[in-house]
């Protein structure tokens, strides 16, 4: 059973803001959301988490064995040097949609996020130490099969994003509905996704949904840890294996 702890990252008071006292320049404003992105990264990263963009404005991080006083030291170091100030609220659930469905809920109930009144907010809970186990958290990682030969190397660029963003959809879509799970493009052609117990059956499954629905070929590594960061590289390993041998799906121990 997965115990995801989920941690929703949203900038405060971000619509109006770009646009007061007048529109921001486009290329300031993706300037500040891409750096804004990398300095979580790096930040979750460096405690063993996974951070992905979303919306940029709208973040989303896997963050097991981060406790809240993790969270509010870099709530601290983005507000110290950044204009806008985030929210972070962490939930806790047996599938990564549940613990974002408590943490979204969470802000929802603080305050709309367009609120100049709310600010910093700081809410949740953490999975507690004596029901952490060593299977907390599986993350898949999925990438196109010969995405180079299929479409880089024999569509011009644009179209080619067009067949892997439907791919990402379509997976997307389907993890969440069937398996209550998350799923995010994470660039290239690759897919990472926080997921609840998914067997081989249930990966398989997938794969070929999202085959006969968008005729895009995928293939999975999986891997299991305490936290997000070693689940992530017992997956890339697990991806390998399945790079080298040729299969669709692999689980690592």
């Amino acid at each position: 059973m997965a115990n995801t702890q989920i941690t929703l990252i949203q900038i405060d008071n971000y619509g109006p803001w770009t646009v007061t006292p007048e529109p921001r320049r486009e290329v300031d404003l993706q300037t500040l959301q891409s750096r804004l992105y990398a300095d979580f990264s790096q930040l979750f990263g460096n405690r063993d988490g996974y951070v992905f963009f979303s919306r940029f404005d709208n973040m989303v991080a896997v963050t097991n064995g981060i406790d809240m006083e993790t969270h509010s030291m870099i709530q601290e170091s983005v507000a110290n040097r950044y204009p806008v100030t985030v929210s972070l609220s962490t939930g806790v659930g047996e599938t990564p949609a549940a613990a974002l469905e408590t943490a979204s809920t969470q802000l929802q109930v603080a305050g709309s996020a367009q609120d100049s009144d709310r600010r910093e907010i700081l809410r949740g809970e953490t999975v507690r130490a004596e029901h952490r186990t060593d299977n907390d958290v599986q993350i898949a990682h999925f990438d196109v099969n010969d995405a180079t030969g299929r479409y880089t190397d024999q569509l011009n660029a644009f179209d080619t994003f067009i067949h892997i963003e439907q791919g990402y959809a379509e997976l997307m879509r389907y993890l969440r509905e069937a398996h209550d799970s998350l799923a995010f493009f994470v660039g290239g052609d690759n897919i990472i996704s926080v997921c609840s117990a998914l067997d081989e059956a249930a990966y398989r499954d997938a794969i070929g949904h999202v085959r006969e629905a968008v005729d895009v070929d995928l293939k999975v590594g999986v891997g299991w840890a305490s936290t997000a960061q070693p689940a992530g590289m017992d997956a890339k390993h697990a991806l390998e294996v399945c790079r080298h041998d040729g299969h669709d799906v692999v689980i690592g121990n």
